[in-house]
């Protein structure tokens, strides 16, 4: 690794542990040139996953809409962001287990629903009804239905 203070090439690693995340390891460096110490995290390296969209479109994987379609979910309900973070994280580590290039949207929202459903019923049910576009009230009985027993 290089010193980021003086371009040396020789550093040593003087204390690694996980990161808060535990999705990296957080090590800190010394240059044995400067004595200068600094932090890197290493992070295991994911094949890009691409989504397979129901119209047979293609992007790549976006986190960020994952929480999007949760937060909107939760919106006034009694759920933590933690929870919610914790959620996203779940399916996130879900999907990249797969090891597949490409997932179809649909096993993502079946996932995310899963989650919802343990975390709270009314999230559950506002996810379930854009995701699988409920076109009149007795889709939307019926998936209550499926809830209440």
């Amino acid at each position: 690794m290089k010193c980021p203070f003086c371009g040396h090439d020789n550093t040593r690693v003087i204390d690694s542990r996980p990161a808060e995340d535990n999705n990296s390891i957080r090590r800190r460096r010394m240059c044995d040139e400067c004595n200068r110490r600094f932090t890197t995290y290493e992070k295991v390296e994911t094949i890009p996953v691409i989504i397979v969209k129901k119209d047979n479109r293609r992007e790549t994987y976006d986190r960020s809409k994952i929480e999007a379609g949760v937060l909107r979910a939760c919106h006034k309900r009694p759920v933590s962001a933690s929870d919610i973070t914790k959620l996203v994280e779940e399916v996130e580590t879900e999907v990249f287990n797969r090891e597949e290039k490409e997932v179809p949207s649909a096993v993502i929202g079946e996932l995310v629903m899963n989650k919802l459903k343990d975390l709270d019923m009314v999230a559950y049910v506002r996810f379930a009804s854009v995701y699988r576009e409920f076109k009149d009230i007795s889709t939307f009985m019926d998936e209550l239905k499926k809830v209440l027993e």
